[in-house]
């Protein structure tokens, strides 16, 4: 009985040791520091002009993004989920897969895409004249971009809240004569309540932390959020005002907090009680008005997707910014400099696939070990799973700007009594992804733990079989499809950010990021454009392997898939 447990016991301590270096040493040193000085620093960043305009422009433009972000997301979630449009495979791999492009590449695309020198505009003779003031240089371009980033996260929100519905619910209210606005109004829009709220606090946050759109459209139209604000003081100052930049990203946490909190009261409020098992939603015949559903939906995604990925590449394929693109002008060498010539792309191309590999295996390792001691009778291990779920959330609330910052300081020295430096490594980077997307990899684990009958491991453990021996060959394999769906988002969401290793990365360190958005802040668009493009390409890649890969898998492998 003592070998048995002390498996156990030796599981839950290196889970519990694991939480405290992934959560609570960083992000309690943040608050340590920010706080170290009183509330003397606090009250003179909140005094500042430049600390309330930054303010005050994330929330603004985290609040209206999300709103339309919200009402986009749920009618397209409508259209895909509850109708019988055709092609519904691929209308959801194209709509979910702004979502996996960048918000830097995101922002270079759509600046080239609606500029003076963009060449589908420019083709077209709609182009704004030389020397125009850009479009999206503004408030309403960041909202506007904001809003297409975040549209999918919403999207997959509502389909899969669509899905969770008891369909007898719907069917009853169609049987009692209720047409389909009457049964949006009336039934499904009270049921989904909760899933909104989550939604629109979900597509909040992203943009309350989103550094890529902000700080490519922003700086020139003079509108700075709190994470640009934090990064310029940061890069501009470098290590010696991290006190006065902990109190700025502790206020920008402590807005992602309690954004979350007043979700979950939210959700307790408008909460209402189901009855029946989730059942395939329902698809109402659009008649004669589907081709014109279907064009609508292909045009949102030609307008969303193909036109500033089309502008994408053909900047990338001039010499010049600038440069119309003919069959005179047409070059490779864009590709071929970033490529063959630029030794920092084919690192970041490395580094990004390692850290970002590693972390979503290391995550779908310890979000399995922490739903399973969730599903466990015991009260210690329950009560280390809910707190580390708990902080794992939390974590995610906070934008990844912040959970650099907070690494920094952690490890700006190095590691006590061994005289060993993280900083300005591929490590800290790695660390900082493990706390910043935990939760991504720990809901479709969590999820599936808690539908296992807890009388497996009662039968495993009167067999004779002791944790270890539990943990691979029951539970493990009945997991594995639900970590494998958490570890692919992990991957696809690292692999290409930037938020987080802005200001961790250093030269040697690069990722695939922070190479791109140097290529653009230096002012070599067409290197930007060219890397972008490969960044998307090899996006679309992955995403299709993993697409026809999932057709053999089991259901929920790939998150994407009806």
């Amino acid at each position: 009985m003592r070998a048995r447990l002390d498996g156990e016991r030796l599981a839950l301590a290196a889970l519990i040791a694991a939480a405290a270096g992934i959560f609570l040493l960083p992000l309690s040193r943040l608050l340590w520091t920010g706080l170290s000085g009183g509330i003397g620093p606090l009250a003179e960043a909140l005094e500042s002009d430049a600390t309330r305009r930054a303010l005050w422009n994330s929330l603004e433009s985290g609040l209206a993004s999300a709103l339309l972000a919200l009402v986009l997301g749920t009618a397209l979630a409508f259209a895909i989920g509850l109708t019988n449009l055709r092609a519904k495979g691929i209308l959801v791999f194209l709509l979910l897969l702004p979502m996996m492009i960048p918000p830097h590449v995101t922002a270079i695309s759509w600046i080239q895409a609606l500029g003076p020198s963009s060449p589908v505009l420019g083709a077209l003779g709609i182009a704004p004249e030389i020397g125009a003031a850009h479009p999206l240089y503004s408030r309403e371009g960041v909202i506007l971009l904001l809003t297409i980033q975040h549209t999918p996260l919403v999207f997959l929100v509502m389909l899969a809240a669509l899905r969770g519905l008891p369909r007898e619910v719907s069917e009853a209210a169609r049987i009692a004569g209720a047409r389909p606005g009457r049964l949006l109004r009336r039934i499904l829009l009270p049921l989904l309540a909760p899933s909104l709220v989550a939604a629109f606090a979900l597509a909040f946050v992203s943009a309350l932390g989103n550094f890529g759109i902000p700080a490519l459209l922003g700086i020139p139209g003079r509108y700075v959020t709190m994470p640009v604000l934090i990064w310029r003081r940061l890069a501009g100052f470098g290590p010696s005002v991290l006190t006065d930049v902990a109190v700025l990203a502790m206020i920008l946490a402590l807005i992602a907090v309690l954004s979350v909190a007043l979700q979950t009261w939210l959700q307790r409020i408008v909460r209402a009680g189901l009855i029946g098992p989730p059942q395939p939603a329902l698809a109402i015949g659009l008649g004669r008005a589907r081709p014109l559903w279907e064009g609508a939906l292909a045009i949102f995604v030609v307008a969303t997707l193909a036109l500033p990925l089309i502008s994408l590449v053909a900047t990338a394929l001039v010499p010049t910014y600038g440069v119309p693109l003919t069959l005179a002008t047409i070059t490779w060498d864009n590709f071929a400099e970033v490529i063959l010539r630029q030794d920092a792309t084919a690192r970041a191309f490395a580094n990004s696939t390692l850290i970002a590999g590693a972390a979503a295996l290391t995550l779908a390792a310890l979000s399995a070990l922490v739903a399973h001691f969730g599903a466990r009778r015991e009260r210690a291990g329950r009560a280390t799973s809910g707190i580390t779920m708990t902080l794992a959330e939390i974590s995610y609330a906070i934008p990844g700007l912040v959970i650099s910052i907070a690494f920094i300081l952690v490890y700006i020295r190095p590691v006590l009594g061994t005289g060993l430096s993280l900083y300005n490594t591929l490590t800290l980077i790695f660390l900082a992804y493990l706390t910043a997307y935990f939760a991504v990899a720990l809901k479709p684990v969590a999820a599936a733990a808690g539908q296992l009958d807890p009388a497996l491991d009662d039968a495993a453990r009167v067999a004779g079989a002791r944790f270890a021996r539990r943990l691979f060959r029951v539970h493990l394999p009945l997991m594995a499809p639900a970590a494998a769906s958490g570890a692919i988002l992990v991957f696809l969401t690292a692999y290409n950010e930037i938020t987080v290793s802005a200001l961790l990365w250093s030269r040697g360190n690069e990722t695939i990021g922070t190479t791109i958005f140097n290529y653009e802040d230096g002012g070599y668009t067409t290197l930007a454009a060219a890397m972008s493009t490969i960044t998307v390409l090899a996006t679309v890649v992955l995403m299709t392997l993993l697409d026809q890969l999932g057709r053999r898998l089991p259901p929920g492998v790939v998150p994407w898939r009806l």
